[in-house]
């Protein structure tokens, strides 16, 4: 007898993951995954038939430890603000630009200045960055417009795999928000803003249908069935973003402190009102469940640590042994701006290292380089709170970087907070579990967080702020002096 379940994907820039859990309960019953190929900023591209292949791979190598399953119902979550531009015969016209290419800092640097910041932020609640789906597709209207001229789909990155299942091009309210040509309070497109980026044409036939959160987008084609390796008809969800997924997989709340430690630092919580910062630091994208998930994110999380390992002759291990061992003295000061920066919106930046002195130990230096990124998603966090926003509920904290000891007891010692670290699998493939699970059921948008909320994970891992003796404040404070940040004129802004 065959078990009914529900099959969670989460595409990320890395790799592509998925999980097969009991439709009911939400008991996790077996998983895949398949690398990506590595892609770096400013130019960072990859094919998205890759991401397919993978995602085969992954949904098979699942399949092969479930047992007799059913699976009725799956979603995609993926990596957001990608470029994916198909051709009349659904074809990939060029590589993906992902959200870390910052190729079109140029052109979204003059989209700004004709729509004016302010402006933008009214419109979509946020002020764009090169990160952008827009900037994007400035870059392609003019550097290869012929490219353009032959699209017949303008897609995100799980628009793409749901395309790929269905041979329908629809998207979802949450990962249409990063698009930056995208009114989330209204849900509606926003073609005045493309036709400024990328010249006149008819835009609305190029854009997916953007369905509601529980909405399903149709049922697996036989081809794509035949890929997967799926025997029974199987609902599609409408998807998400990726980390708009995992908020939803966590089962978290309005005020909860979501921090992401994965390729990308990312600090959020959820609030049913939209946020419009105009000093562009805060995105306030909408979230899965017909509210918003105001967040900031950092391009440079958890490749610091790599980079650390490779300068300091050791590896994530051991850089982490090293951070813990690592005195009471302010030490080091990373600004942890490695690859250019997404907010502040820094596409040029480079990394700096400051506060060296004679005395300076290896680990005060592992112990910098695994603060940076910390420091950075903290002081994103106190920009939240300058909108008012609670984002004093409990901390969760997911992603890669969460297995090294040393970043889950700085970032509890850094924001005084107790850290906790679900045990949640894969949390975005949890998410598009959750999705999946409510298409499978039929229910609406409350349904779904009440899934959510009932196969909430419980704690992995719990860390306390630590006594280290070190002036917590002054650090904060020394990190912000570097990396130039004004709270005063945070504050401002906060109150026009």
């Amino acid at each position: 007898m065959t078990r009914p379940v529900v099959l969670g994907i989460d595409s990320s820039t890395q790799s592509c993951k998925a999980e097969i859990r009991d439709a009911d309960t939400g008991a996790l019953l077996a998983s895949g995954s398949a690398p990506h190929t590595p892609a770096f900023p400013p130019c960072s591209e990859q094919d998205p038939r890759s991401w397919w292949d993978a995602m085969v791979a992954a949904v098979r190598t699942a399949l092969s430890g479930a047992g007799p399953v059913d699976v009725r119902a799956l979603s995609v979550a993926a990596q957001c603000h990608g470029l994916v531009l198909l051709g009349s015969d659904g074809q990939p016209l060029r590589p993906a630009k992902l959200w870390n290419d910052t190729t079109g800092a140029p052109q979204l640097s003059v989209l700004v200045e004709r729509i004016g910041g302010p402006r933008w932020v009214r419109r979509i609640g946020t002020l764009p960055t090169a990160a952008f789906t827009i900037a994007k597709l400035a870059w392609v209207a003019e550097h290869e417009p012929s490219i353009l001229d032959r699209t017949r789909h303008i897609l995100l990155p799980h628009d793409y795999l749901v395309y790929r299942l269905t041979g329908r091009a629809v998207t979802d309210r949450s990962d249409a928000s990063g698009t930056g040509y995208f009114d989330a309070t209204t849900s509606a497109w926003l073609p005045d803003y493309l036709e400024i980026a990328a010249g006149e044409r008819d835009w609305l036939p190029l854009l997916p249908t953007v369905l509601g959160a529980a909405e399903p987008a149709e049922v697996v084609s036989d081809y794509a069935a035949a890929e997967l390796g799926l025997t029974d008809t199987t609902l599609v969800g409408a998807g998400a973003g990726d980390q708009h997924a995992a908020y939803l997989g966590l089962g978290l709340s309005d005020g909860d402190q979501y921090i992401g430690l994965g390729t990308s630092g990312v600090v959020a919580t959820s609030s049913r009102t939209p946020v419009f910062d105009a000093t562009g630091t805060i995105s306030g994208v909408a979230d899965t469940t017909g509210g918003y998930l105001p967040l900031v994110c950092t391009l440079n999380a958890a490749r610091v640590g790599d980079t650390a390992a490779r300068i300091l002759g050791t590896d994530h291990a051991g850089l982490s042994t090293l951070a813990l061992a690592a005195g009471s003295a302010p030490g080091p000061v990373l600004v942890p701006f490695l690859d250019g920066e997404r907010t502040p919106n820094r596409p040029n930046a480079r990394g700096l290292l400051s506060d060296i002195t004679s005395a300076t130990t290896r680990e005060e230096m592992a112990r910098a380089f695994l603060e940076g990124p910390l420091l950075s998603l903290l002081d994103h966090r106190d920009a939240l709170r300058s909108y008012g926003l609670r984002c004093d509920g409990p901390m969760t904290a997911v992603g890669g970087g969460t297995r090294s000891r040393a970043t889950l007891a700085l970032l509890a010692d850094l924001s005084g907070d107790v850290v906790t670290v679900p045990d949640a699998g894969e949390a975005s493939a949890r998410g598009a579990c959750v999705q999946a699970a409510a298409v499978c059921a039929g229910t609406d948008v409350e349904g779904m967080v009440t899934v959510a909320r009932r196969w909430a994970p419980p704690p992995r891992i719990t860390v306390e702020p630590r006594d280290t003796g070190r002036d917590i404040a002054a650090v904060r404070a020394r990190w912000a002096e570097c990396a130039g940040v004004d709270t005063l004129d945070r504050a401002r802004a906060a109150t026009r």
